[in-house]
């Protein structure tokens, strides 16, 4: 039921204190509350309402969200509170460099935080979003290679990366073509032999999405600076390594965060996130205006790039959202940072560790933030989507599934570094239940899941044909 099923006529959650005048000027029709048409329902059935829709809904919040490379963390309500203040909420835009002191140091200092963490020399902080960096960061790439004229045709990407990466490669007019892996890293003599004077760049996931750190990355590197190549890092995995390794040591030119991700503002719903680009110093040029300047007279939204390619967002970026990254980053300091990264790999190294018998491993090595099971061999014709809808009925968000592709039957599971040492025993009990299930009783997981509000749907119906359905159809509907 939604909240206009609710609407009784003559039914009020509020009182309007009586006029205390005899008479007022006309009131034109159109500006009278009548015409609103406001809908009319009582406080308590209001409250009722959203919070038991609230309870209906799964968020990071109310349980354990292991949804590999999409990274799904708690995030301390500190930063929500501070994302709030007065002198943030309600800052203008357009207020200028002097009135936006305040606002404009923190985009400094982020700048300087995400600078020292990764290696790079400068980051804009405009992109809305991951795919939004990476589109920037390939518009780079091309500005690049027009300016010292060069004619670059295509860019290399893994046959796991996330499908952002050719998507951001194919609207800027390069050619995608595709690497396969092998042992979970990028098959390094396959790649050598793709590598030309073509080239513009490889794109890669370090970590990958096996949620593996590729050995080869230097290497990577050397093939192609030989040939005038430049190196784009997908930093969405940022987590697993930020304060331990430098990104620049591993011969990247440009690397793209997810605010939203590593750095622990909330993600999901279509946004709001964040996606600052980070290059090196060669690069700079390019990168789009404003940028954040510093003088005598203090900070300064800088639009003097002649080479930039120009402006990515309205104003500068997400503020809000960037602002509560400059807030965690400062609650934890050096050493908080570096324990992020170590707690990410150890609870996910916990579960590799204590999944890796009851299901099947693709690639049995050490994980860095996340790792890749699969339904292979499972009892019974269970298959990952039967497993994944089960989970929901132990009260856990169900993992990332059938991604990557090239692992049939992928289940992608990143516990992240905020989940507790007992949390985690309860979605290794789960799942060591439901491979039970899958063997003594295996309807009970393909019809699964029995405890939420919405049964198991016809996800290629759904999907192809989206249909809003009342409560009173829910019973006509063919998702059920």
């Amino acid at each position: 039921m939604v909240i206009f099923e609710k609407n009784r006529k003559g039914t009020a959650g509020f009182t309007v204190p009586s006029w205390d005048i005899d008479e007022w000027d006309e009131i034109p029709e159109t500006s009278l509350a009548d015409s609103l048409e406001l809908l009319e329902v009582s406080e308590v059935d209001v409250v009722r309402h959203y919070t038991r829709l609230s309870r209906m809904n799964f968020g990071v919040d109310s349980g354990m969200y292991p949804l590999g490379s999409c990274t799904m963390k708690y995030n301390p309500k500190i930063n929500e509170k501070i994302a709030q203040l007065d002198g943030f909420l309600n800052c203008h835009p357009l207020s200028g460099d002097r009135l936006s002191q305040g606002c404009l140091e923190i985009l400094y200092l982020l700048n300087e935080y995400l600078c020292e963490i990764t290696g790079f020399d400068r980051f804009t902080l405009s992109p809305a979003a991951g795919a939004h960096g990476e589109l920037t960061g390939v518009m780079i790439i091309k500005k690049h290679f027009e300016k010292i004229g060069e004619e670059r045709t295509h860019i290399i990407i893994p046959d796991s990366a996330h499908g952002t990466n050719p998507a951001s490669v194919s609207m800027c007019g390069f050619e995608v073509r595709e690497v396969p892996s092998k042992d979970g890293d990028v098959d390094i003599e396959h790649l050598a032999d793709m590598v030309d004077e073509r080239t513009a760049a490889m794109m890669l996931t370090s970590p990958n999405t096996f949620g593996l750190f590729d050995r080869n990355s230097i290497e990577i590197a050397d093939i192609l600076h030989r040939k005038g190549a430049l190196f784009y890092c997908d930093g969405a995995n940022l987590n697993a390594l930020m304060g331990k390794a430098r990104i620049t040591d591993m011969g990247f030119d440009m690397m793209h965060i997810n605010l939203h991700k590593t750095f622990s503002t909330p993600h999901g719903g279509g946004g709001p996130g964040a996606g600052p680009l980070g290059v090196v110093d060669s690069l700079k040029g390019y990168l789009p205006v404003p940028l954040i300047g510093k003088d005598d007279r203090g900070y300064f939204l800088d639009e003097n790039l002649p080479d930039s390619i120009g402006r990515m967002h309205s104003f500068y970026g997400n503020f809000l959202v960037i602002l509560k990254a400059f807030a965690y980053i400062r609650t934890l300091g050096p050493a908080g940072i570096v324990a992020v990264a170590e707690n990410a790999v150890l609870n996910a190294n916990y579960l590799l560790a204590r999944l890796k018998n009851d299901f099947h491993l693709p690639i049995d090595r050490l994980c860095m933030h996340e790792f890749v099971i699969s339904d292979r061999n499972f009892p019974n014709g269970i298959t990952t989507n039967d497993i994944a809808k089960r989970i929901l009925d132990y009260g856990f968000h169900a993992p990332t599934v059938y991604f990557p592709l090239t692992v049939q039957g992928a289940m992608m599971i990143e516990p992240t570094e905020t989940e507790s040492k007992e949390e985690l025993d309860r979605f290794v009990e789960t799942m060591q239940q439901i491979k039970r299930e899958a063997i003594e009783e295996p309807d009970t997981v393909k019809r699964a899941p029995h405890r939420t509000p919405v049964r198991r749907v016809d996800a290629v119906l759904a999907s192809r044909k989206p249909t809003l359905i009342w409560e009173e159809d829910k019973d006509k509907s063919p998702t059920g």
